[in-house]
Formats: C-alpha cells, structure tokens, sequence
C-alpha cells in the first residue's frame, strides 16, 4: 500500500521506485525536477576534487544510466503499457526517430518517469521540469503527451550564466528552460513579483520630500466608459470617458495625500503610487534577475550544478502555499528541500547517491538546526548496518563513505580499487590539499593485516593520513599497528594518528576522522537562515 509520508522525507534509491511503492495518488501539489542528463563533461558530477579535476575522485551518479540497455528497454515497455495511449504513441514515435541512443535512452527513463510524477500530482498541482537546449524539445513533447498540451503553461527562461567568450559560430549558450505544466486548469498559482531594476524605480520620479519617498503619477480617468463615475471633483472637470473611482474613493485617495492636483484646471487629477507601497513588477516568462552562484558564495557547497535558492524560492511561492507538499525527485544537493523549509512547506526529497543524501542532510542540520526530517532506504543504527553489509558489501561501503562525508573512489563503481575505497581532502596550511584514504570493511571479521595494506596503501598514494571504517570490533592487534604507523604532524594543528580506526557503532555516536582544517570545496556548511526557531527534533 502506497503511503505519503507524514514527516518531511529524504528517501535513498531510485526515484522510480519510490514513486511507484511510496507515493499515493493525487498527495503532491508541487514537483520541481532537475533530471541530468550528459549534455556536457560535467553535467552529472557531483563534486569534484579540490583541485577541480575529473579524476579518481569524482562521483558520475548517472554514468551508467542515460545508455540504451535492458534497463532502457524495460522504461519503453512500461511506457507502451502503461494504459496512456498518448505518451506510448509519442515515445514509440520518437524511438522511430531517434533509434536506440542515448537520447532515447534518457527520454525512455524521464518518460516513465513523468508518468508516476503526473499520477501523484494533486488535481490543483503543478510541475517543472528543469532542463537545457539539448533535451528541451523532446521534453515538451513527452509532458504534453502525459499532461496534455492543454494544460502547458510556460517555458520560462532563467539565465543562468553570463554570455561565454568562446561563442565563436553560435550564439552563448546562457540560458535554461523550465517547463511549467499543470494537471488541470484548476491550479495553485501565485502572482509572484519581483524587486524591480533601475528602469523600474527610475519611473518613481517625483518626490514631495514628505518622508514618503518617491512616486510615479498613475492615470485616474477610466479606460472606458464609465456614465457613473462622471463627477467634477474640486473644480476639475471629468475626463470624456469618466473617472477610474468613485467620489468616495477619490476623496479618501485625497485625503491620504495621494492625488496630484496639476496647476491649471485644465490638467488631469492623478493618483501618486508610492515605490514603497508597490510589490514590485509582476515577473514574467524571462528570468534575468536570478544569478547563478558564483564560486565565492556563501550558498555554494561545492555541487557544480547546484541552483540557488531564490530561484526554487520563486517557484514554491509561485505554484505552492504554506503546508503544501513539494516533491524533488532528482533532490541532488537539496537546494529544493532547502527552500521547501524555509517557506514552511512540507517535502519530499529523493536522490539514488548516498552522497547527495549526506550532503541534504547536513546541508539541512547546519540552516535549520531545529528541523524535523527523516533519512529513508539508509541504516539508522548498527542492526540496519549489518543488514545492508549482508545484502550488499558495496552499497554498505557507499553508504559508510557518505557518513564520514568521504568521496567514493572512481565515482562509487564497482572494480579493482588497490586499496582505496574513498578519499577526505584537507588543507593544513590552507593553501596546499592534502588527500586521507579511506578503507571501509563491512565483514564480521577484520584482522592486522588489513591495517597493514592500509599503511602501504596510503604510502603509495603519497597521502598523509588513513582511515579505517569497520562493522566490526577491530582486534588489539590493529589497534596496536595502527598506533605504529606514528603519527602525522601540522605545523598549524598538531599532531594526528596516521592511521585511525573508526567503528560504525562510533560514527553512529558521533565519531569522526580527525585531521587539519577540512576543505570546504567537499562540503561546505549551508548558512543557517535567520529565524529558524521551530522547535523540533532530528529522526535520522
């Protein structure tokens, strides 16, 4: 039975799953969805080294995914059954096109995708779906298909970038595309305005030195034929076509300070509309005063395709109210989570790394310390610990790599790794990074020996420390040879164990590698937002 969590979630795993035995129908009211897909060499990297290389250490959650295999041949065939006749016509019309390739292979995945998005969505929900030039057509096409194109509202374009200077035989390409759909006509939507640029506030430019700031003058005489409101006010005649307001209204506006009395009797009355009483100019379908983060901003955390928060911000205000649901199903690095709390709406996060999980959850923790969430599909204690080392040694390792906030080795693939399963950055001096290597056993039992190829290992890698992550208790021994290997000193910090051994029972109680100054190019912490006071606990 599909149920819809009552407690702000984070589920690990894949989104199509979860949708499928988590999410009951019609329980959502806003889905924002940032798919990735390899339209350039670092779409799909979730963080890169601190030397900014697409190395060892890079995490390419979807390498395998967007490729025409059995997988994708099953997402087509889920499609062609799935009882919607227009979205099987149009994907099966689009594979007659495109053939088997990599596109088709993501259309393929997204298409079934949107089908369980569009069954969760509420009668008055909304979705968008974030995406660049390379997939945007197809896209359209496959949301029309499942939502019809009737319920299509924008393609709105948020730049995000500056124009590029190797724009040398096309234009710079700057800009994304979000696609706003709607299930029905009957729908949450919000007019949403903006702060204005110097072309707006330049248009205030009268000021009578009151206190009351600047004001531009707004007509007072109707548009059209108004026969009721034919009135002389204070000697001024009525225009041709009427006043805008009635006598009552007009003496109240006078009253106020609010009308403008030209000097001849022969001008028009006017309305002063003061800058500070105005919400701003109503946004439209081109967003250009939304900036991307920049390296230097506080709210960037190190994930390359991160979003900023003004920009979900506008679109939860716009298509959601307060304790409405939001739904991220591709959460990445959390920044719709991020918003979704800080505007008091209730979420649903889902991403399939246990990375990016790591990440929202602390990303959570350090801006609102107060909140309330739960972490699903991941182990809570040692007993779920066992239990996923039992089913599957390599997500185990996964997963303990992203509690000490380490990066996977190769992006997490399964293969030889001589000896490193994941790596920790710091910068002792604050300029030079140091690597840690990471060794992660999930067996019942564990011996000196492995201590041992851990030394060799973080020799050979010319690193400066080692960790040990282990399910289960190390022997005397280890402790013993860990202890030899001395200890690795920071002319800044101190001295550190060369070689640390960490349970999982211990990290679940707090313990973590100690080292110098962590780089905070990995994991930065989020800003705590301003008046996050609501008194809750952690369930995680």
């Amino acid at each position: 039975m599909r149920m819809t969590p009552g407690i702000d979630t984070l589920f690990y795993g894949d989104n199509l799953t979860i949708l499928r035995n988590e999410m009951e129908d019609e329980s959502v009211d806003l889905v924002y969805l940032d798919p990735p897909f390899n339209s350039n060499a670092n779409y799909n990297v979730l963080f890169k080294s601190p030397q900014g290389d697409n190395s060892r250490a890079q995490i390419e959650a979807f390498d395998d995914t967007w490729h025409w295999t059995e997988a994708a041949e099953r997402a087509f065939d889920d499609v062609i059954y799935s009882g919607n006749s227009d979205a099987a016509e149009m994907l099966r019309a689009m594979r007659a096109f495109l053939k088997e390739n990599d596109m088709m292979a993501y259309l393929a995945m997204m298409a079934v995708r949107i089908l369980e998005l569009h069954r969760v969505l509420k009668p008055t929900g909304s979705l968008y779906l974030h995406c660049d030039p390379t997939a945007s057509h197809y896209l359209k096409i496959l949301l029309d298909a499942v939502f019809g194109p009737g319920n299509f509202r924008n393609e709105i374009v948020w730049k995000r970038s500056v124009t590029k200077g190797d724009a040398k035989r096309k234009f710079s390409d700057d800009h994304d595309a979000l696609l706003f759909m709607t299930k029905t006509k009957e729908y949450s939507f919000n007019q949403v305005h903006s702060e204005g640029d110097d072309v707006y506030r330049g248009r205030f430019n009268h000021d009578d030195k009151d206190g009351r700031g600047p004001y531009h003058l707004a007509p007072l005489d109707s548009p059209n034929p108004r026969p009721n409101l034919m009135y002389e006010y204070k000697g001024y005649v009525h225009p041709p076509k009427g006043w805008r307001v009635s006598f009552d209204e007009m003496q109240r506006l006078d009253t106020e300070g609010r009308i403008w009395f030209p000097t001849g009797k022969d001008g028009r009355l006017r309305r002063k509309l003061f800058l500070r009483d105005q919400k701003g100019p109503k946004v439209g379908n081109v967003w250009t005063d939304i900036g991307p983060l920049q390296g230097s901003d506080r709210e960037k955390l190190g994930y390359p395709t991160q979003k900023p928060v003004a920009l979900l911000e506008r679109i939860i205000r716009a298509s959601s109210n307060e304790g409405d649901l939001v739904l991220d199903p591709f959460c990445g690095c959390g920044t719709t989570i991020h918003a979704a709390e800080k505007l008091n709406r209730r979420w649903i996060g889902i991403d399939i790394t246990h990375l990016a999980i790591g990440l929202i959850r602390r990303r959570l923790i350090d801006a609102f310390p107060q909140c309330e969430f739960d972490v699903a599909g991941v182990p809570k204690d040692v007993g779920g610990a066992r239990e996923l080392a039992a089913q599957d040694k390599h997500q185990f390792e996964l997963w303990a790599l992203s509690m000490i906030e380490a990066q996977p080795f190769k992006g997490g693939r399964k293969g030889a790794d001589g000896g490193v399963d994941g790596y920790l950055y710091f910068k002792p001096d604050g300029k030079i990074t140091e690597k840690v290597v990471v060794s992660v056993k999930g067996g019942e039992h564990v011996d000196v020996k492995m201590i041992r190829d851990l030394i060799a290992t973080v020799q050979r890698e010319n690193a400066k420390l080692g960790v040990f992550v282990t399910l289960s208790k190390p022997t005397k021994p280890m402790v013993t040879e860990a202890a030899a290997a001395g200890f690795y000193e920071s002319p800044m910090h101190g001295k550190f164990l060369k070689i640390q051994i960490l349970t999982i029972e211990g990290i679940f109680e707090g313990e973590r590698p100690e080292m110098p100054f962590r780089d905070a190019s990995i994991f930065k912490q989020a800003k705590r937002e301003a008046g996050e006071d609501r008194q809750m606990g952690l369930d995680v």
